[in-house]
This record gives C-alpha cells, sequence and structure tokens, in this order.
C-alpha cells in the first residue's frame, strides 16, 4: 500500500472537503460505514446518501491525524475532528477510527467519537 500518512491524509481531505463520492472510491463495493454509535451503513450508495445527509448540518469539518498503527488487515487512525457548526461555534473532538482493509480499499470504516458537541447548546 501507499505511504499510510499520506493515504489517510487524502481519505480525510474527501471528507474535509465534502466529497462524498470521493470517499467512497477508497471503499469497496460492499463495504460497512459505521459513525459513532449509528447504525452502520453498508454499500457504497448508501454511505454516500449518509454523508451527504449528514454534511448539509454542519458548516465544515477538518480532521487532524496525530497517531496511525497498521496491523495485519488494518489501520487504526486516531486524532483531532474540529467541526463548525451552522451556528458559527466551532468544536473540537477526539476521535478513533478502525479501517479493516481489502487490499488498497477499506471494507469496514468505523469511526469511534462522541457526537455529543455537535448538538449542545
Amino acid at each position: 500500500m501507499t505511504d499510510r500518512w499520506q493515504w489517510c491524509a487524502a481519505l480525510f481531505g474527501t471528507i474535509d472537503s465534502r466529497d462524498s463520492n470521493g470517499f467512497a472510491a477508497y471503499l469497496t463495493p460492499d463495504a460497512q460505514f459505521r459513525y459513532g454509535s449509528a447504525p452502520a451503513a453498508t454499500g457504497t450508495a448508501a454511505i454516500v446518501h449518509a454523508l451527504d445527509g449528514f454534511f448539509p448540518g454542519i458548516a465544515a469539518l477538518s480532521h487532524r491525524i496525530t497517531d496511525l498503527w497498521e496491523v495485519p488487515g488494518h489501520l487504526i487512525c486516531r486524532g483531532e475532528v474540529a467541526y463548525t457548526r451552522l451556528d458559527g461555534k466551532t468544536v473540537t473532538a477526539p476521535f478513533c477510527n478502525v479501517f479493516t482493509m481489502r487490499g488498497e480499499k477499506v471494507s469496514h470504516y468505523e469511526i469511534y467519537l462522541d457526537p455529543t458537541p455537535l448538538t449542545a447548546p
């Protein structure tokens, strides 16, 4: 696989630019995607639909990767994500993503994050 840091930065770049179709290019056709404790979306069409439903609820977002580990078949990424809410307030939350890899593509994408600050008054 390509350099892991560059690969993750490019993947998060698609999210930060709200490019759901560009993000889908990193996934297997049957990928599963879970954000926090929400139900998983399965398949790239469902994942694109979920992201296209999520993006209008925020003004912007930006990921910063702090740690990255590779174990056979998996990639684990930790960092901070800054969300700019529609009210203009920016909130930052720690995240940890676990990617189950199938070759160069993600077959399971799990985001461990507390989304509470997005809706807090």
